[in-house]
């Protein structure tokens, strides 16, 4: 929720989050996700790569500690 808020991603709680990420890639429906399924869920969603790789881009993070 951190990187989320310090990237200015705070439209989506982290269980909203899960939940949409559960509902787009958990294929057979079980409640797990493995490796495999997230790996091949992400790689088939344009959005969701990129909504995956903007809440974990710590570049901002780096920036935050550096200024102090």
């Amino acid at each position: 929720q951190a990187i989320q808020a310090i990237n200015g991603h705070t439209n989506m709680s982290a269980e909203e989050f899960t939940n949409m990420i559960f509902q787009k890639i958990d294929v057979n429906n079980d409640g797990e996700l493995t490796l495999e399924e997230f790996i091949n869920g992400v790689e088939r969603d344009k959005d969701l790569m990129e909504l995956i790789t903007k809440s974990f881009d710590l570049s901002n993070v780096l920036k935050v500690i550096q200024s102090g």
